[in-house]
């Protein structure tokens, strides 16, 4: 969202400067930051915006986005035709309704729900919000079992990676929860076993788990860190619930990783959120969350709403959205199934390798991982190294049009930068030998520079 700031981006011109031979004598300009007083042909408007929209990036070359960037034919006609479907009506469009309690079933069987007509979970505008709504179950629960004890709810945390997306720090703030953040440390760049039971104690509402960091597209080892909270509960009598966040991963692991127990096969796992809009495989946005059964969703947290005539229970952060997105999923789980979507992401994986691969026999770099978890990999300079940066080697790329981001790590890794690759669905081998090409190419150039050009402040716009 651009955030409107009078120490924001400053606006250019401030009227566009019409075709005189497309325009009526006397309205050759058109304002751009407030209402024309007139109409606009639909035809010119259309040619306007078209023409302004060709200077963003070409999303097949974006590198940086998990976010889905191609569908197929037929996907963007049932997205045409349902674009006008409120997806809070479900009373007027109950068959949307119906479709999006098929999805979240499907997501129940998917994750090895243990008793899936007892899970209950929703459709959401992104994996942000079914984070929050997660989030905001565990401190519920927190909460009504505090006061039950007789104990102050005041001062509620939850213990989580540095890694976590910045959807975790806005809940934290939004809702006035302490981060307890286990930071990274030498090359361990992730939430650990041993880091919860340092952080944890009993004003902790949960722990948030990872499935797919975005820093590098490595899995958080879910499996061992609630062996380690069960420890924890042995010695302390602390039991602590576990969120994952997979917003990448939840669609990737079921299908490429079977035997990988991360979901609600581990009896301490409450909750669990994926982005469908990213290895789900639709358009921007949808998101969902799933429960392991219907305790683990505090009553009193869900609205029941009379709209229209109709009594429809409720929770979320938003009220009026477009079916269209929850549409488009149910046409990915029946389009391509467990096959498809192995497939799929089974091909994804094997380019990501193939590139990670290719990109250490260049000499100058060093993997971070390879993209044998999620088809996401990180990679950085040597140390030796000293005249250009990946700040430089991003700005090199983007004059072919490639988009790769190169970014710092958080704390206590902040000396080490990084460049990082995501491969999606529409990322070909011959894409791939493309890039490759052009990476190769640059190399030359940025090897005969005296000095780097560009550091974390001046050569990116990527902020992770």
């Amino acid at each position: 969202m651009g955030l409107k700031h009078p120490n924001g981006p400053k606006m250019d011109e401030t009227e566009i400067k019409v075709d005189p031979i497309f325009t009526e004598e006397g309205f050759e300009t058109i304002p751009k930051v407030t209402l024309p007083e007139r109409e606009t042909d639909p035809d010119l408007a259309y040619q306007i915006i078209h023409d302004e929209l060709m200077l963003d990036g070409n999303a097949r070359l974006n590198l940086a986005t998990f976010v889905g960037i191609w569908m197929e034919p037929q996907a963007q006609k049932l997205a045409a035709e349902t674009l006008d479907k409120n997806m809070i009506d479900k009373d007027e469009y109950p068959q949307t309704a119906e479709i999006e309690m098929r999805c979240v079933n499907i997501l129940c069987n998917l994750w090895n729900s243990p008793d899936p007509k007892n899970s209950t979970g929703c459709s959401t505008t992104g994996s942000s919000e079914a984070a929050m709504l997660g989030g905001l179950a565990m401190k519920r629960r927190w909460q009504h079992k505090r006061k039950a004890e007789g104990k102050s709810t005041e001062k509620p945390n939850i213990v989580m990676g540095i890694n976590v997306q910045v959807c975790w720090e806005k809940f934290a703030n939004y809702w006035d929860v302490e981060m307890r953040l286990a930071p990274m440390e030498g090359n361990r760049f992730h939430l650990m076993p041993e880091d919860v039971s340092k952080l944890c104690d009993e004003n902790t509402i949960g722990v948030i788990t990872v499935l797919g960091s975005t820093f590098d597209g490595s899995y958080e080892p879910v499996k061992e860190i609630c062996a380690a909270l069960d420890d924890l509960q042995r010695t302390t009598g602390l039991d602590m619930p576990v969120h994952v966040d997979a917003a990448s991963g939840g669609m990737v692991a079921p299908f490429l990783d079977k035997e990988l127990e991360w979901d609600f096969r581990l009896p301490r796992v409450a909750s669990i959120n994926v982005s469908g809009h990213k290895y789900g495989l639709v358009y921007p946005g949808v998101g969902w969350i799933v429960w392991r059964n219907a305790e683990m969703l505090p009553k009193d947290l869900i609205f029941n709403v009379n709209y229209l005539g109709s009594n429809m229970p409720t929770f979320a952060l938003n009220f009026s959205r477009s079916g269209s997105q929850v549409i488009l999923q149910y046409y990915n789980f029946l389009r391509l199934g467990f096959e498809g979507y192995s497939k799929v992401h089974g091909y994804a994986r094997k380019v990501a390798m193939y590139m990670s691969s290719e990109i250490e026999k260049l000499g100058p770099f060093e993997l971070i991982t390879r993209g044998d978890e999620l088809p996401v990999f990180a990679f950085k300079l040597k140390d030796d190294v000293k005249n250009f940066t990946v700040f430089d080697v991003s700005s090199k790329m983007r004059e072919r049009g490639w988009l790769i981001p190169a970014y710092t790590f958080p704390a206590n890794r902040t000396d080490f930068a990084v460049l990082r690759v995501v491969v999606r669905r529409g990322f070909t081998y011959d894409l791939a030998d493309m890039f490759l090409a052009d990476l190769r190419r640059q190399l030359p150039l940025l090897k005969s520079q005296n000095a780097s050009v560009f550091d974390e402040k001046s050569g990116s716009g990527f902020h992770h």
